[in-house]
């Protein structure tokens, strides 16, 4: 594997870890005010890198950061009706999505590559389904899965034409504008505003400034790098080991149950990103 691979499937493993600072924050704050509180925590981290950028950057770092915003703020709308193991499995969809609707944007994915998308998400939902379906909440986090597939492919497109730091910076200014408005709306005509700095305790804190600093301001400027050099539709089958790095830390930190099924599951999205490398590695 390449050292780009590798750079991304260290940000699934950043990612995975965040599941249980989340289960610790959404203990006091809505899904909203977490994400509002990151993004703005690392928009500060970025501040240095954003005075000086390009038009261009910004332009493509607002449709990047508007596109990621509208995915996770379709997600949380469908965690209020579904279960997570749910959200999980409908969001790895896509892992499909990527490689056809590259083809919309002039891509070829290999046959090798689709059947990897194929396996990774069979694997995804023997580690997370279950019923309770709700077609309203469905439906928005199969759209805030769209919404991600496009992200990666604007991504892989217009990463080599900016600064991976530059780029990064402006998505996450961009996500803390629009995540902030997005909290203040929630809010309207509640003290939620209020009780929120009595909410955040020192532990939850710690939890944003992780969340901010490192999964969000560090693991995207990694994404924006590794993803000059890694295509659209394999960067979505390494991203598809986010639940296998969750449930693992689940289960090492929160003493959660791992069952054979859902450890199965995890062997078959392992098996399916290395399946998607067998072609580069034999050439």
């Amino acid at each position: 594997m390449s050292i780009h691979v590798w750079a991304l499937l260290f940000v699934t493993l950043v990612w995975g870890a965040t599941f249980p600072v989340l289960k610790v924050a959404t203990a006091q704050l809505s899904g909203v005010e977490v994400s509002a509180v990151r993004f703005m925590i690392a928009a500060v981290c970025m501040l240095p890198v954003v005075l000086r950028v390009p038009r261009a950057t910004w332009k493509d770092g607002a449709l990047l950061g508007a596109l990621v915003l509208v995915s996770y703020v379709a997600q949380a709308f469908g965690l209020e009706f579904i279960s997570s193991n749910r959200s999980a499995f409908l969001t790895s969809l896509n892992v499909l999505m990527v490689p056809l609707l590259g083809i919309a944007f002039g891509a070829r994915p290999t046959w090798l590559i689709l059947a990897s998308a194929v396996i990774a998400c069979t694997g995804i939902g023997l580690m997370s389904w279950d019923g309770g379906s709700d077609l309203v909440a469905d439906a928005a986090t199969v759209f805030g899965a769209f919404a991600y597939a496009l992200y990666v492919i604007v991504l892989s497109q217009r990463a080599s034409r900016h600064s991976p730091l530059q780029l990064a910076g402006t998505q996450i200014v961009w996500m803390a504008a629009l995540g902030t408005l997005w909290m203040l709306l929630a809010a309207w005509g509640s003290d939620t505003l209020q009780t929120l700095p009595s909410r955040i305790s020192l532990p939850i804190l710690a939890g944003l400034a992780y969340l901010g600093i490192v999964a969000t301001a560090g693991m995207l400027f990694l994404q924006a790098m590794a993803q000059r050099y890694v295509s659209a539709d394999k960067a979505a089958l390494i991203y598809a080991m986010e639940p296998v790095f969750a449930a693992l830390f689940a289960w090492l930190w929160l003493a959660e149950v791992l069952t054979l099924q859902a450890a199965f599951g995890g062997a078959m999205v392992v098996g399916a990103v290395i399946l998607s490398e067998y072609r580069a590695s034999s050439s």
